[in-house]
């Protein structure tokens, strides 16, 4: 793959002829992707994959003139020789013989449709997280992924953040806190930014908060708890966020904050908090063994105190030796998106693409974790507790 440390000294390399070039070297991709919807995410998705090297952006679609700009310039900047396609239809994006995957990247409420069409093509496909808004949709796309000929990834990244890989690991594979009993997480951060059309002010486009922004949180959970959700409650409110706000005349009914409860079949309860009016961005994760306790924490707030952005703690009493760390990544990784964990998260695309193993999200996990965000979004609307085998569409075992 490419070596993005030398980038910020590629440019002044420019006098040197291709057969001198060994460091400034940027060897041939092997793939050519198509990115389907190329607003924010869409565009961290052309960066990222850009910049990973062993695949390029070979087109784009998206209805907005400016978002097709914006892709423009980022595909100029890691590649000024080579031309942008630009399609004047979904079709033609998706079909193009010319490309090998799609990355679909358009407003939650319009997946099903786009992958709908792009399921004909056989193309490796890296769908955005939420996978769909309903958990009718989701199961739709769930039947249409299990026997797909190519790879067919769901973009939750969260699990490739630094401080959560290595809690993934520690967790799951050394099993440094014995075995999992409770999960916590939260996150508190700043409001929704904007979209083209505001589509994420409201819930019929967006699948409600608890869909869209916390589909992550809930596929970590189920992730750590190792097993299925059983009975979900929660508690939420749009407290101080967009309660005036109106778009074309149609006022937005987002939560801003809410507690979600879960209970798994094996017995691990595990709690949610989220807060979307703080003045940082902060994550927290605690888990509880019968062995130890984990916490991993992110910050970035705007104190000029000196402190880690990540860090990760391991308390296991006498049972074994305790320990504080930093888990990180390269600036330059950190700083291409989500905390770099979009970056990683396109490694294990292309891995998967050549046959590697990799914990890439699959359409079940996908699917799972719109089955307890859907949940804790309707508890919110009843005040009641959501059994899970209540919403699904057949036996939970044969999901």
């Amino acid at each position: 793959m490419v070596n993005p440390r030398f980038d910020f000294i590629r440019e002044r390399a420019g006098y040197l002829p291709e057969q001198d070039r060994y460091l400034f070297a940027a060897p041939p991709p092997q793939y050519r992707f198509n990115v389907i919807g190329t607003g924010m995410n869409g565009q961290e998705h052309i960066k990222v994959t850009m910049l990973e090297g062993r695949a390029t952006v070979h087109g784009v679609y998206d209805p907005n003139p400016r978002s097709i700009e914006a892709a423009k310039r980022i595909h100029a900047h890691f590649s000024p020789t080579d031309e942008l396609v630009v399609y004047r239809s979904l079709a033609k994006a998706i079909h193009d013989p010319a490309v090998d995957g799609l990355i679909i990247s358009t407003p939650n409420h319009t997946h099903l449709e786009v992958v709908k069409e792009a399921v004909k093509s056989g193309k490796h496909i890296l769908l955005e997280k939420p996978m769909a808004t309903t958990i009718a949709d989701a199961y739709t796309i769930l039947k249409l992924a299990r026997d797909y000929p190519a790879v067919f990834q769901v973009g939750l990244q969260y699990r490739y953040k630094a401080v959560y890989a290595e809690a993934i690991h520690e967790a799951l594979v050394r099993r440094s806190i014995g075995n999992i009993k409770t999960i916590n997480l939260y996150e508190h951060r700043l409001p929704f930014l904007d979209k083209v059309n505001q589509w994420n002010k409201f819930s019929r486009y967006s699948g409600g908060t608890l869909v869209e922004k916390c589909c992550h949180y809930f596929d970590l959970m189920n992730l750590f708890a190792q097993s299925r959700p059983v009975r979900v409650y929660a508690t939420g409110s749009m407290a101080v966020n967009f309660t005036d706000f109106e778009y074309n005349g149609q006022p937005a009914d987002i939560l801003d904050s809410a507690f979600v409860t879960i209970t798994y079949q094996n017995g691990v309860r595990a709690g949610f908090n989220l807060c979307m009016f703080a003045p940082m961005f902060h994550e927290e994760l605690v888990l509880c063994g019968d062995e130890g306790r984990l916490k991993a924490v992110e910050n970035i707030d705007f104190l000029p105190a000196t402190r880690p952005a990540n860090s990760l703690e391991i308390v296991c009493g006498e049972k074994r030796p305790a320990r504080i760390t930093t888990p990180c990544y390269p600036v330059w990784i950190e700083q291409s998106g989500h905390s770099g964990s979009t970056y990683y998260e396109h490694i294990s695309f292309v891995d998967s693409i050549q046959g590697k193993p990799t914990n890439a999200a699959t359409a079940t996990e996908g699917f799972w974790s719109i089955v307890v965000a859907v949940a804790a979004e309707q508890s919110v609307k009843t005040g009641q507790v959501v059994e899970i085998a209540d919403l699904l569409p057949e036996n939970p075992d044969a999901l």
